[in-house]
């Protein structure tokens, strides 16, 4: 029994191949032109899921160098305020140990004063800062607000007292600024344990230094008040009165008292009094504020003076100390903002050759794929084209 093909039968089965080969070729056109194997998911549907999955990582890791870039932008800001308002307070400081000079007159302490007045609204106008998108950079997450606003000899604070966090990877992190209120605000008064003033009614000359603890552990935080009882003898009693000690007075030398000691110097008169109560928090506007007002009161002896310019020297140093732990902070945050993103530029690179080497075309294997599929087609064609002349007239003569 023979097999028998018809016409039609074979006519449909070459049209089918011709088809076959044509679409084939269009995919590898479509292939060299765009630079892509995988042009849906019907051409690999394992490696189309690998690429997907890749993508959507690529992207969340693009996303989180962006964060990146704004954080760094941010924290970059800030650091040159910090920079800036340390070398204001410094600036402010050398004024006022200028100014703890019993030479001078009161017309030239006046005109410090009138310095550190310019001084104070610099270190207002740094920080009200912005970064390029108008935020504030003080303002924590209310970045809207203006952080700081002077109302008479007063600065409030207006911002929120948390930071705006940064995702700058998948997990972790980062603030990307410092609120005003802990850069400038809520410092510690004093030595930051407690503070010393001289009494408003004093006659004499006696000063006192903001003093120093010398065992924490004894330090019981109370007001308490050191009364000269004559010009070389004097009590510390607290504030119910108790006597706490006593002795004898020689300028210069230290009054010890539970953990603590201070030094009054000068020559206080009998009933002159010296108070040492636990620190409470002053801002450094405050504390410049505190030295304008010192230097421009006519009344104040100079055993008052000195004592209000070391208090104010003191809590300087406080806030200075504070900014420079900020600066360190912001150095730390920005190394940190660094490394996670050169790891993640280094992990991007490792994604895009990954995703090329399952998704882009292969140049010479392509090229060669598409020759020998447009001679199959031509052999084909010209095969189909051959046959299709034949038929039994061709065989009679």
């Amino acid at each position: 029994m023979s097999n028998r093909i018809s016409t039609v039968g074979y006519q449909t089965d070459a049209l089918t191949q011709m088809q076959n080969l044509e679409a084939a070729l269009a995919k590898t056109q479509n292939q060299l032109s765009t630079g892509k194997q995988l042009l849906s998911a019907a051409d690999n549907p394992g490696a189309m899921a690998q690429v997907n999955q890749l993508n959507m990582q690529l992207s969340a890791s693009q996303q989180y160098t962006t964060n990146g870039n704004a954080a760094t932008s941010n924290l970059t800001l800030e650091a040159q305020a910090l920079t800036d308002a340390t070398n204001v307070l410094q600036s402010a400081r050398d004024l006022a140990v200028q100014a703890n000079n019993s030479a001078l007159s009161a017309t030239q302490r006046q005109d410090i004063a009138v310095q550190l007045q310019q001084q104070l609204q610099e270190l207002i106008s740094i920080g009200n800062r912005t970064n390029s998108n108008g935020d504030y950079l003080f303002s924590g997450f209310a970045s809207g607000t203006i952080p700081f606003a002077q109302v008479g000899n007063s600065v409030a604070y207006s911002g929120a007292p948390q930071t705006n966090q940064m995702q700058i990877s998948l997990n972790q992190r980062i603030s990307t600024g410092d609120t005003g209120d802990t850069v400038f605000m809520n410092l510690p008064a004093g030595n930051g344990t407690f503070i010393t003033s001289a009494g408003a009614a004093n006659t004499g000359g006696g000063s006192i230094d903001p003093g120093k603890v010398t065992n924490i552990a004894a330090w019981v935080p109370d007001t308490y008040t050191i009364s000269f009882t004559g010009p070389t003898t004097y009590q510390v009693t607290d504030s119910l009165g108790n006597l706490v000690t006593g002795g004898s007075y020689a300028s210069g030398s230290a009054i010890a008292f539970n953990g603590i000691q201070v030094t009054v110097s000068g020559n206080p008169s009998a009933g002159d009094q010296f108070t040492v109560q636990p620190a409470g928090q002053a801002s450094v506007f405050s504390t410049l504020q505190s030295l304008v007002t010192t230097l421009n009161a006519p009344n104040l002896s100079a055993g008052q003076i000195t004592t209000q310019l070391g208090g104010a020297l003191s809590q300087i140093d406080g806030a200075l100390n504070n900014l420079n732990d900020t600066q360190a902070s912001v150095g730390a945050r920005l190394n940190t903002v660094s490394a996670v993103m050169t790891a993640a530029q280094n992990q991007q690179t490792n994604m895009q050759t990954s995703i090329s080497k399952l998704s882009d075309v292969d140049y010479a294997a392509a090229v060669t794929q598409l020759s020998t599929e447009q001679l199959g087609l031509q052999a084909a064609q010209q095969s189909y084209a051959s046959l299709a002349k034949l038929s039994l007239f061709n065989y009679l003569s």
